[in-house]
């Protein structure tokens, strides 16, 4: 039998999530990713397949800001400095995909920050 994983088990359930959730031109995907040390945000259009914006605790311009920040802290930053980019590239509205991750501590975090940014989900 095959040793169960969590990294495996968070895959199957973005996957379940993903099978009815979608982003479109007019209302792309914020997808969430974190992992021990960080946070990544990117924002998608699944109809063309692009990645519009990212932004990310190891992000060259945020990293600086990042430093002395509590995790909670830095997704909060992420989520607000995805919010700023979505805002400048005319982006209002996403659907919000927390990759298989509980919405909870981070995820929630980033998710606030992007709400109290602008964004509309």
């Amino acid at each position: 039998m095959a040793k169960k994983s969590r990294s495996l088990a968070r895959e199957r359930r973005h996957l379940r999530v993903r099978k009815h959730l979608s982003g479109t031109t007019s209302r792309p995907r914020l997808n969430v990713f974190k992992s021990l040390t960080g946070i990544y945000a990117q924002i998608v259009d699944d109809m063309e397949g692009n990645t519009l914006i990212s932004a990310s605790t190891v992000d060259k311009e945020l990293r600086e800001k990042m430093k002395g920040l509590k995790k909670i802290e830095q997704a909060k930053a992420i989520g607000m400095a995805v919010a700023e980019r979505a805002k400048s590239k005319g982006i209002s509205s996403v659907v919000f995909d927390r990759g298989g991750f509980r919405y909870v501590g981070r995820v929630k975090a980033l998710a606030d920050g992007a709400r109290e940014g602008g964004l509309q989900f």
